[in-house]
């Protein structure tokens, strides 16, 4: 999932209703803080709330409480367990699936939800006219890559087939291991098509039918207010097959980009968890509230993306010697400060039995060289070149750091440009940008999550680049019978990835927030997934923090 913190307009709007609230709050602490209401910082305003139209971490945190697929992980190891599906069966092959839906499964509006919806879903998410950025996620599945590329035309030509109301069978095209883990992701999940076709057609993007109101969804919490940069709320579905888990009266999301207003908040008792805590405040907390703050593994990378359309950089020497010459260990050490690592190459670390093949190594004497053999000795004559970011305090001081170890490694001369969310996301898709900030979540544990999204028909590429072996090496690794094969054939990709950097990996993230002692049931895990059905707020108070009140 992209990882996004936006944006400036929303900045100026939620500083003043900050503000507002932090006063408030100081006349009185505790009126709306054991109202059983999750109160969560949510780092930006969710750009869609149509879970084949959404692609980043803050829609994923509500689309995670208002819709629900076939499986649903769990909260501490992510083991897929039942959701929509109450049992499933597998081939011997390990290539076709068979999903039992469960017979209390219902919409928000008492309709039940059956295989039908799931197959109905699955053709939306890949009919081409929608251009939904994930549909390339359900590529292993028989023909869905023919479909979605208009290749074929039918529908029952692709293996994902409702055979009866409550059974819905899936065929893939090999043995895909990473397959029900990623039955997790809000991009498999089902939509309602009554709701769907009644306001608009079912391949708009710009179906209104996420509006309050009109949404009709099957998850254990329906939409109650969207008050645009402001909060979104939900409360208890009463129509949900698993009611009766459900222990929060309502979650509100709170779309603030800026950690310290967060923490403001957070601070005054008005969010029980933040998105982010200031680089400048982690080792306060650490030394002096070390209960209150949280620094889990989180499977994420962050990086530029490089437009390799656009001079100098569709030369992969100066692609390579930007890569080469950044202090990654500078930036986490001095800027950063919550325990990321330097990311020397695509795939993190120790997942799921993968090492990266051999990466590079920061090395300005490197870049320098390479950088001269392009054109640009000591950095004469190259262009004035721009870093694109959606505002946020830290993008900008990565930026600005990198900046400086540009100008004084290379010689080189960089401008900073921030944009707004929705226009920067605008800006990056159109290949609007010479460099990008971008950041990565993976969608499920298996180094797959962040090789398949730089193919050449990944919607969420974006930087121009394609290789036709690497594309063949990522569907040969799809298909493969043995594991350690997959594995193998993967690192070949990701060594294309290194020699040819269409991506400058910067750091390999850690998850960095605030949790109020009263949240309960918020299990750490390297996808920051949380099913809130697991999670409840307790009544306590401590002493001398007024962070714990709530």
């Amino acid at each position: 999932m992209n990882l996004y913190k936006p944006s400036k307009l929303s900045t100026i709007i939620l500083f003043v209703f900050a503000l507002s609230i932090v006063s408030c709050s100081k006349k009185n602490n505790s009126s709306k803080t054991n109202d059983g209401i999750l109160k969560i910082g949510n780092g930006s305003e969710p750009s869609s709330l149509d879970p084949h139209v959404a692609t980043g971490v803050p829609e994923h945190n509500i689309l995670l409480a208002l819709f629900e697929g076939l499986i649903t992980p769990d909260p501490k190891t992510l083991k897929p367990t039942p959701g929509m599906a109450q049992s499933w069966t597998v081939s011997k092959n390990l290539s076709v699936y068979t999903f039992k839906i469960r017979d209390d499964a219902k919409w928000s509006n008492e309709d039940p939800v059956t295989a039908f919806d799931f197959e109905y879903s699955w053709k939306r998410i890949l009919t081409p006219a929608l251009a939904s950025e994930y549909s390339y996620m359900l590529y292993p599945i028989k023909n869905a890559e023919a479909y979605h590329k208009g290749k074929i035309t039918s529908f029952d030509m692709v293996g994902a087939k409702a055979l009866d109301a409550k059974t819905f069978k899936v065929i893939l095209k090999g043995p895909t291991p990473y397959f029900l883990k990623m039955l997790a992701h809000y991009s498999t999940w089902p939509v309602h098509k009554p709701t769907i076709e009644k306001y608009g057609q079912f391949d708009d993007r710009a179906n209104p039918w996420t509006r309050v109101g009109r949404m009709v969804n099957n998850g254990p919490f329906v939409l109650k207010e969207w008050s645009i940069n402001k909060v979104l709320s939900v409360i208890p579905n009463p129509k949900y097959w698993n009611k009766n888990s459900v222990k929060l009266l309502g979650i509100n999301f709170y779309p603030i980009d800026q950690g310290q207003t967060e923490e403001r908040l957070f601070r005054s008792g008005k969010l029980h968890i933040t998105s982010t805590v200031p680089n400048h405040k982690i080792k306060t907390y650490q030394d002096k509230k070390p209960d209150l703050i949280k620094i889990d593994p989180y499977l994420g990378n962050y990086f530029y993306r490089f437009n390799v359309n656009k001079k100098p950089f569709n030369d992969v020497r100066v692609r390579r010697a930007l890569t080469l010459s950044i202090d990654r260990k500078s930036i986490i050490d001095n800027i950063l400060k919550g325990g990321q690592l330097p990311a020397l190459s695509i795939v993190p670390p120790n997942l799921s039995g993968y090492q990266s093949p051999k990466s590079f190594t920061e090395n300005v004497m490197e870049a320098k060289k390479l950088l001269s053999e392009a054109g640009y000795p000591d950095g004469k004559n190259f262009p004035v070149t721009e870093i694109l970011y959606n505002t946020n305090d830290s993008h900008k001081a990565v930026a600005v750091a990198i900046q400086q170890m540009w100008k004084k490694n290379l010689g080189i001369n960089i401008t900073l440009n921030n944009q707004e969310w929705k226009v920067y996301l605008d800006t990056t898709s159109r290949l609007d940008y010479q460099l990008s900030r971008g950041g990565w979540i993976g969608d499920y544990p298996d180094p797959n999550t962040f090789l398949d999204m730089w193919t050449s028909n990944s919607g969420i590429n974006n930087t121009g680049w394609g290789n036709k072996k690497y594309d063949s090496l990522i569907a040969k690794a799809a298909v493969s019978s043995s594991a350690s094969s997959r594995l193998k054939i993967l690192q070949q990709a990701e060594a294309i990835l290194i020699e040819e950097l269409p991506i400058l990996p910067i750091y390999f993230y850690t998850r960095i927030y605030l949790k109020a002692p009263t949240l309960k049931g918020w299990e750490p895990n390297i996808l920051d997934n949380h099913p809130y059905q697991n999670v409840s707020l307790r009544n306590i108070k401590v002493k001398g923090s007024e962070t714990t009140t709530n």
